[in-house]
């Protein structure tokens, strides 16, 4: 299993912190995409990813017992 934290806005709007996830042996994109569909989240392709707190591309594939992290954009002034 997999641990996959959401981040700022996307924490509120899927309405948790983090989630278990069976994700091992399957990209980042995959992942993605099973999520997006999960929790009705929209444009997920602009999130950025981390797995165990290391930014990482769609086509990285993740492996037994990583934390993946969805972090939105930000934008400041």
């Amino acid at each position: 299993m997999n641990k996959v934290l959401f981040f700022a806005h996307l924490r509120d709007s899927a309405g948790v912190e983090s989630v278990e996830f069976a994700a091992s042996g399957k990209t980042v994109a995959d992942l993605k995409e099973l999520i997006s569909e999960q929790f009705g989240l929209q444009n997920f392709d602009t999130v950025m990813t981390a797995i165990n707190e290391e930014f990482a591309t769609d086509d990285e594939v993740i492996q037994e017992g990583d934390t993946i992290a969805f972090i939105p954009p930000v934008s400041g002034g």
